[in-house]
């Protein structure tokens, strides 16, 4: 009896199979909360506030992903994040204004705005849906917006089992 030759349809079909977790910048994110630096948890006094940022050891913010927040509920003047900006800038590896949640999401999209377009024109795209790192819905919903306008089909899953998403319409 003759046995047959058992064939990997996936590994030999034209999907391209794509990991957000390639995009996941595993850099420590951190937060800077200006709540800190409160005068009864209310009011930014000025004068204490510069003076705190002259004192502070900025370098441990040395090449970490920042979010820079206030926590409190209070009214902190646009300047006082403005200057926490300008001594993180010699420092951090990137920093925003927003909680984690933000940063994250700004990781991912200044990461997809680096893609080349160009190498996923008229493909059949997988994007994987499993993974080890903690990927935000974000990553994947402007994954698709980028990838929407060129490729030629977009699934998410794996390529054994995927659901599908999008399908470029046919031009008549």
């Amino acid at each position: 009896m003759q046995e047959k030759e058992i064939i990997n349809k996936v590994a030999n079909s034209d999907l391209l199979s794509i990991d957000v977790a390639d995009w996941y910048d595993a850099t420590e994110c951190v937060v800077y909360d200006l709540a800190q630096n409160l005068f009864q948890g209310l009011v930014l006094k000025e004068k204490d506030f510069r003076q705190f940022l002259k004192e502070h050891t900025w370098q441990n913010y040395q090449g970490k992903n920042v979010a820079i927040i206030c926590s409190a509920d209070a009214i902190v003047p646009t300047w006082a994040y403005m200057l926490v900006a300008i001594h993180l800038q010699p420092y951090a590896k990137h920093f925003i204004f927003g909680n984690l949640e933000a940063l994250q999401a700004d990781l991912f999209q200044r990461a997809f705005a680096q893609l080349n377009l160009s190498d996923f024109a008229g493909k059949k795209v997988v994007i994987k849906g499993c993974s080890d790192l903690p990927i935000p819905t974000y990553a994947y919903v402007e994954l698709c917006r980028v990838l929407q306008p060129v490729v030629q089909s977009i699934m998410f899953g794996e390529p054994c089992s995927t659901v599908p998403l999008y399908k470029k319409p046919k031009v008549l």
